[in-house]
């Protein structure tokens, strides 16, 4: 299988194992990875999910460069409409995600990690969207994602250049939330457990008041904080944490 589903404790993890073509994105790989995260939706206990690639060269090549040429306009169109569609079920999990980048993560491959809640990265990763050398742009959310997390100017330099950026450079400007030395999977299940041992809830709560407010005006983001906070409220965690906190105790969640 070149998209393989595993269970790691409390983590689900989606390997994509396509050694031969740097775990490269066919068109096929993109359906059976928003296959992999439909399962995840419904799999109980699972509080994270983990992503990487198999090997330790790449996380994610790309595109298959192979299916992208002499296609019409319209099968083209729709083909980056597969990616950015399933590319946003990540955004819909009731869990947060993180992209374990083990080596190369470029066009699509960057771009499924961007969609990624959180993203971790090994010594040897590098990462860029170098479409333009190819007279294209990105198509499966990069021109959205990236400067939404390192800002405009940043952006743009890595997406009109189409340049390789070091990890190095990436954790300083906030492509990836840290560099992992040793095992990156062990790595990507001890980040999670900093927030999966919270309220699942509350923990979905907090992602949606930061994406939806993302986009919006700072009043109007305030007042999806405030509709989502007041939601919070009124979880029975919420008055465990409470109870837990004036009793000097820790709480027991238990996702309600």
């Amino acid at each position: 299988m070149t998209v393989e589903l595993t269970r790691r404790g409390n983590c689900a993890l989606i390997t994509l194992n396509r050694l031969e073509a740097l775990n490269a994105l066919s068109f096929s790989i993109i359906r059976d990875i928003g296959a992999a995260l439909d399962t995840v939706a419904e799999m109980e206990g699972v509080r994270a999910l983990l992503i990487t690639g198999a090997g330790e060269k790449a996380f994610c090549a790309g595109a298959d460069i192979k299916e992208l040429r002499s296609r019409p306009l319209l099968p083209q169109k729709r083909g980056a409409e597969l990616g950015q569609a399933v590319f946003a079920k990540l955004d819909n999990l009731p869990v947060a995600s993180v992209a374990l980048i083990n080596g190369y993560a470029f066009g699509g491959g960057l771009e499924l990690a961007l969609a990624c809640t959180f993203r971790l990265a090994s010594r040897t990763a590098k990462v860029g969207l170098p479409e333009i050398k190819l007279g294209l742009i990105p198509g499966y959310g990069g021109t959205q994602r990236l400067p939404r997390l390192i800002g405009e100017s940043r952006a743009l330099e890595m997406i009109m250049t189409g340049r390789t950026v070091d990890v190095g450079e990436a954790e300083r400007i906030g492509l990836v939330n840290r560099i992992v030395e040793g095992d990156l999977v062990e790595a990507g299940e001890a980040f999670a457990a900093g927030f999966t041992r919270y309220s699942l809830p509350a923990l979905e709560f907090a992602r949606r008041a930061v994406q939806r407010g993302g986009g919006l005006s700072l009043g109007e983001g305030l007042r999806v904080e405030a509709d989502l906070s007041t939601l919070a409220y009124r979880t029975a965690d919420a008055e465990e944490g409470m109870a837990a906190f004036q009793e000097k105790r820790k709480p027991e969640f238990n996702d309600g």
